[in-house]
């Protein structure tokens, strides 16, 4: 039987369209290959929102030439961002290559797949149209499933747009359908994914919100969780709010990148809030939400990113007080506005500096979080076991360790919290319903 490797990188986006690859190479008669030089058929899943993660990219398709040089037989897909460029240079300069298909595009490589290898023409494939090919999912006790793919939102520093085009919403039925079928197959968590899930559905009929998404899963049979992601601040409604908080299947934990807490930075972004909306938005949610967990996203060293608007930043953080900060520096990315538009101006040494700030300030806010939970039970979604024991996610997000008998990947089960830190919790098993 073929094999095949699928080399993943990038966003969560990209590891929910891996997921349907794998199920469609199964369903197609490949097995699994964890070693890239063993493997009949390798694919790339790439990303290029940095330069540092498209140099990943070039990197291996120079050491899978050298590959196929020896093994003539071997095949290689690309998909992913990498290949919103112009297709037929891509061929040109990449020959190894025997098909690039775009992100999404499963009826592409199911059409290819079915070519007899000999015959396979190599190079760009049409694409069939969306959604005359059920694609076969991999269950995990937590799956990703896109609802939208694109942003409208261009923000200066982003490339997404330009990699993934304009929204485009899934229809509501064809979501549910997937997700009763990952259910059925021992899913209990779905996280659903989008660049901008608040903008899901103004592009349907009937122009369903991702409010009325949430109502219509919520009685699934054998879900358990629902969580979504990525949203922007400038497009979540009221309705939404509402929602988490009277659904009882969607999860106390919520990602709303700030980017800045500087309104001028904000602007030079085009983010299209200010720090004044943004604190009224995580009060609502607060309000609405109590016992809420939000993590948030920052960029310092953004072009022109003064001492002083830094200092907005870090003080709008220290007020926010978030669970989790997922904090990058300023990079140029070939492509976007603020490349093109602003002088990288602030030096690596400044950069560093202020990032290393931030996971200090961070660090203080999470460890005293993340005390509130000592001595006290949480349901777990176990996702798994390393170094010696089991892990999994609360409600909220956290990620816990814990021991304990007879344990199951999937399971729901309470642990005891014995020990916290501002990155993890340790705790012991007070009740597991499998046994």
């Amino acid at each position: 039987m073929p094999r095949y490797h699928l080399w993943t990188i990038g966003c969560q986006m990209n590891k929910a369209e891996s997921q349907r690859v794998a199920g469609l190479l199964s369903s197609a008669g490949y097995d699994q290959e964890s070693r890239l030089d063993a493997a009949d058929l390798v694919v790339l899943n790439t990303c290029v929102v940095r330069k540092s993660a498209e140099d990943r990219v070039i990197g291996t398709l120079g050491l899978l030439a050298g590959m196929k040089r020896k093994r003539p037989h071997l095949r290689i897909a690309v998909t992913g961002c990498f290949t919103a460029q112009d297709l037929k240079s891509l061929q040109r300069r990449f020959p190894q290559v025997d098909l690039f298909f775009g992100s999404g595009q499963y009826d592409t490589l199911s059409t290819w797949l079915e070519e007899a290898p000999e015959h396979a023409e190599p190079g760009c494939h049409p694409c069939l149209p969306p959604g005359t090919l059920e694609v076969v999912a991999q269950s995990t006790a937590s799956s990703f499933v896109p609802i939208i793919q694109g942003c409208n939102n261009f923000c200066t520093y982003c490339i997404v747009p330009y990699t993934r085009g304009r929204e485009i919403s899934r229809p509501p039925e064809y979501i549910e359908e997937e997700i009763r079928r990952l259910v059925s197959g021992g899913t209990r968590e779905i996280v659903l994914l989008g660049q901008n899930v608040d903008s899901y559905g103004h592009d349907l009929p009937g122009k369903p919100d991702l409010a009325d998404l949430l109502a219509r899963l919520q009685p699934i049979e054998g879900l358990s969780r629902l969580r979504f992601l990525t949203n922007h601040p400038k497009d979540m409604s009221n309705k939404l709010i509402q929602s988490m908080a009277s659904l009882d299947k969607v999860c106390e934990h919520l990602d709303l990148a700030l980017q800045s807490g500087d309104n001028d930075i904000l602007r030079a972004m085009a983010r299209g809030y200010t720090v004044d909306h943004f604190r009224r938005l995580v009060g609502d949610i607060r309000t609405a939400i109590p016992d809420i967990a939000i993590s948030t996203d920052i960029i310092v060293g953004f072009p022109g990113e003064t001492d002083d608007q830094f200092e907005n930043t870090l003080s709008t953080l220290e007020e926010m007080r978030f669970d989790t900060v997922h904090v990058a520096a300023y990079s140029p990315r070939s492509g976007t506005v603020a490349a093109s538009r602003y002088q990288d101006s602030v030096s690596g040494q400044t950069k560093l500096e202020r990032l290393h700030r931030i996971e200090e300030l961070q660090e203080t806010i999470a460890t005293e979080i993340n005390a509130r939970y000592l001595q006290r039970e949480f349901e777990i979604l176990v996702q798994g076991y390393k170094r010696g024991k089991w892990f999994g996610r609360t409600r909220t997000h956290k990620l816990v360790f814990f021991s304990g008998e007879d344990i199951q990947e999937g399971a729901l089960i309470r642990v005891g919290i014995s020990r916290t830190s501002p990155w993890a919790l340790q705790g012991e098993v007070v009740y597991n319903s499998t046994i």
